[in-house]
């Protein structure tokens, strides 16, 4: 039996490759000959980076680069490597799917480094700014930029731009700077360095001639799990800016600049980026990308399963195992597991499915079987404390039980 186990991260719990390795181990605890590919998955989120690193055999790259209020810090971004299946039988497969022992079973080395992958949040996520001083007046994603630029310095000619957990609505005009883009003032001269929400209002042109001339050579890919318009009630200021620390005078102030610098784009580009599904993603970065960089914006979860290959990996399986922190309605909306059971069901596999919570109101026939972690006397607490035990007992559940049905 070849099992595919494609998990996404449990949020603040686990990243991907370690559920993944949990997975294993109670898969070959039930059926100790069968053959495991490790595929560790994401939808463009936390932990997109390490997944497709993980899952393709790539590297982890590092940078310096702005955070969201201009000081330095470190972030890193991957360099995918070859999709190689990963797992022998037995007590071989179990070590060299763990990463144990070496063998042809291991993934190979990333030996183009032509597509890369970046995390925004790792240059201008929420997660740099301390709660007391959130202000997306301020906050710019200047330092993505940077982080696109290190990932073209690094030879990559395809980058894949996860742009969830942003502490920015600048509609990425920072991140656009750092690409060598220059917005002109009001008053004819070139916008401060670090453009962030407050400073949409003043713009009143754009000069892409010192665009770094790379980037119109790049295929820049969102991975987008929203569809929020770039203004409007469902836009990026109304739904996202509160989260952000915005208040109800800053989400006004806020709106009426990506509406200016929406205006400005249709005037200066030929482009009309308001409304467009998924602008507002990132509080703008959406629409910045695709304005300044000539991005696509696409479904999260199925730009990593083409890059690592899914499809390929689960059309010879005959069973794949999935997961995510917590399975609701939201989750019908393109988040991981859902995305890699609607992969394999139309390559006719069947799909378990062990996620940390499961709402009573999920449509759990989406699968062949749903397994939570959080059931009975496991209360969310104890789950965090022992998800890897968790996840292999439940594994093995699933699978003895899905092997007495066939």
């Amino acid at each position: 039996m070849k099992v595919v186990i494609a998990p996404d991260t449990f949020k603040e719990c686990l990243a991907a490759s370690k559920v993944a390795e949990a997975l294993a181990q109670g898969v070959l605890e039930a059926c100790p000959d069968a053959r495991i590919d490790l595929c560790p998955m994401a939808d463009g989120g936390d932990g997109t980076v390490e997944a497709m690193v993980a899952a393709t055999g790539g590297r982890i790259m590092t940078a310096d680069v702005f955070d969201p209020l201009g000081s330095q810090v470190r972030a890193h971004f991957g360099l995918l490597g070859d999709q190689t299946e990963a797992g022998l039988p037995g007590e071989v497969g179990l070590a060299a799917a763990l990463g144990l022992a070496g063998g042809e079973g291991l993934p190979a080395r990333s030996r183009g480094g032509t597509v890369a992958v970046v995390e925004m949040a790792r240059a201008s996520g929420l997660v740099l700014v301390p709660p007391e001083r959130r202000d997306p007046l301020r906050t710019t994603t200047f330092g993505t930029g940077q982080l696109i630029l290190a990932a073209l310095d690094a030879g990559a000619r395809e980058i894949i731009v996860g742009i969830g957990g942003s502490a920015t609505v600048d509609g990425g005009c920072g991140c656009a700077q750092a690409l060598g883009v220059v917005f002109i003032g009001r008053d004819g001269e070139p916008c401060v360095c670090g453009l962030a929400g407050g400073g949409l209002a003043v713009i009143g042109g754009i000069d892409m001639s010192d665009r770094d001339g790379r980037v119109a050579q790049t295929r820049i890919r969102v991975a987008c799990d929203v569809i929020n318009p770039l203004t409007g009630p469902n836009g990026a200021a109304a739904v996202y800016g509160p989260q952000k620390g915005a208040t109800p005078e800053m989400v006004i102030e806020l709106e009426a600049g990506l509406a200016h610098l929406a205006e400005v784009i249709r005037r200066a580009l030929g482009l009309d980026v308001a409304g467009l599904s998924g602008a507002g993603a990132a509080g703008g970065l959406g629409a910045g990308l695709v304005a300044f960089a000539g991005a696509t914006l696409e479904r999260g979860v199925t730009i990593v399963a083409e890059a690592v290959a899914l499809k390929r990996r689960l059309a010879e399986a005959d069973l794949c195992i999935t997961g995510e922190g917590r399975l609701d309605l939201q989750s019908l909306a393109g988040k991981t597991a859902v995305g890699v059971a609607d992969i394999a069901r139309h390559l006719g596999v069947p799909v378990l499915c062990i996620p940390g919570q499961a709402d009573a109101d999920f449509p759990r026939e989406l699968f062949a079987d749903v397994r939570p972690l959080v059931v009975g006397e496991v209360s969310v607490p104890v789950a965090m404390r022992r998800p890897q035990v968790l996840l292999k007992d439940r594994a093995a559940q699933a699978l003895r039980s899905f092997m007495r049905r066939q």
